[in-house]
């Protein structure tokens, strides 16, 4: 976050460490450990004609809280579907485990952005369109909260 914030790639870090803190806040997962794929992001999921069709890469398999997997509404889906999804979503996620996803999804839009910028400097690894997905997430996670860092209540 840091570094980010230093090197001019995040235009709201107050917002996104709200985001943050309000994940790191919330309480641990004590439900049943999930099967997850463990790695759910624009690269790793198929569409046809703006459809999800498949999800590929499955080395991050494992078992345990649903908000990792959770988080990947934040990254895949456009502007005002990811409420639609999260209500959508059976059993229904409580609010811990949202501000548990959103941190998730923090973590995960800044190694987007990392590697978006390594691409426009030509360093190794880097893929110059990861990062305006990662921005677009940010801006997401962001746009939803209230005063304090919590997710502002739906209309």
């Amino acid at each position: 976050m840091a570094s980010a914030t230093e090197s001019g790639l995040i235009s709201d870090p107050d917002a996104v460490r709200a985001v943050w803190k309000g994940a790191v806040a919330a309480p641990a997962w004590t439900g049943p450990a999930i099967w997850l794929h463990g790695d759910l992001h624009p690269a790793n999921v198929l569409t046809s004609d703006g459809a999800f069709c498949g999800v590929i890469d499955f080395g991050d398999l494992c078992a345990g809280d649903p908000a990792c997997d959770l988080a990947a509404a934040w990254l895949l889906l456009p502007d005002g579907a990811v409420d639609r999804f999260h209500d959508a979503y059976q059993p229904a996620p409580d609010p811990a485990t949202l501000r548990r996803a959103r941190g998730w999804a923090v973590l995960k839009a800044l190694v987007r952005i990392f590697i978006g910028d390594a691409g426009d400097h030509g360093r190794p690894g880097g893929k110059p369109t990861w990062g305006p997905p990662g921005h677009a997430s940010l801006r997401r996670l962001t746009a939803t909260l209230d005063h304090s860092g919590s997710p502002a209540p739906k209309k």
